[in-house]
């Protein structure tokens, strides 16, 4: 597989696993260029008959992804930034590879719903997660579909109602990661967990990957386009949608009409 010359990623492959790299570093913000680089670099993987597995990284110490660019959440682009975003979900969906994330510091918004789609998680112990899109008015579509079946409705629903973060060793104890490491031991965990699944036969793993999926009990691909067009079509519009963005943009509190 070619790869090509990404601009906001850095992909490596070493067969069998496909490396995606997050390269917006301090924050790692994910932009609409990001989202297309990131599905098209999975479509690629998806058609490599030699890659087993996709893990996902990010540049720099201070955070895996800390979400969504803000400027891409304003009117004239935010359908555009949904569809994209929600392409990087519908393409991880139907993928039979094993998908792995490697997160340091803030995982936050869009960071965590990439992280959350994933197979398998590795945190740092100073990893934070959390879905603080509320503060802005809005709502996280990927996050209400994935949180509640990974770490339960309530707690789900604490984070996603309140925006707050919880801390990597929490995020381990309700199962939405599987291994919290130094941070100095982050890449030889992930090295070692790959390890031990490259050692398996990749028929049984994608076999197993596929029953897996269909045990969760999740349509995710249905509650995806209710979660997707209510998002667009019921929250978007209103006042305080938008005066969120707006607000965090002109770096003041927000003015809620409750409307």
């Amino acid at each position: 597989m070619t790869t090509p010359n990404y601009t906001t990623i850095a992909v490596e492959r070493a067969e069998p696993v496909l490396t995606i790299e997050l390269r917006r570093p301090p924050l790692n913000i994910i932009n609409i260029a990001m989202m297309e680089e990131i599905a098209a670099a999975l479509t690629a993987a998806e058609a490599d008959a030699g890659v087993r597995f996709i893990v996902f990284r990010a540049a720099g110490e201070k955070a895996f992804c800390a979400g969504v660019s803000i400027q891409d959440h304003l009117p004239a682009t935010i359908e555009q930034m949904i569809l994209s975003f929600h392409a990087i979900f519908r393409l991880l969906a139907k993928s039979d590879k094993i998908i792995v994330a490697a997160v340091q510091g803030h995982c936050l918004g869009g960071g965590l719903e990439l992280v959350a789609m994933c197979d398998m998680v590795i945190a740092t112990e100073t990893a934070q997660f959390g879905q603080p899109e509320i503060k802005l008015g809005q709502m996280p579509p990927v996050g209400v579909i994935l949180l509640p079946h990974l770490i339960g409705y309530r707690k789900a629903a604490e984070m996603i109602l309140t925006g707050a973060s919880i801390p990597a060793r929490e995020a381990l104890a309700l199962g939405l990661v599987n291994r919290v490491v130094d941070g100095d031991a982050l890449a030889t965990s992930l090295h070692a967990l790959l390890g031990e699944m490259i050692a398996q036969s990749g028929t049984a793993l994608r076999l197993t990957k596929h029953l897996l999926q269909r045990t969760r009990g999740l349509d995710f691909n249905r509650l995806l386009d209710d979660s997707e067009s209510f998002f667009l079509n019921r929250l978007a519009p209103t006042h305080d949608a938008k005066e969120g963005i707006v607000a965090f943009l002109e770096k003041r509190a927000p003015h809620w009409n409750h409307h």
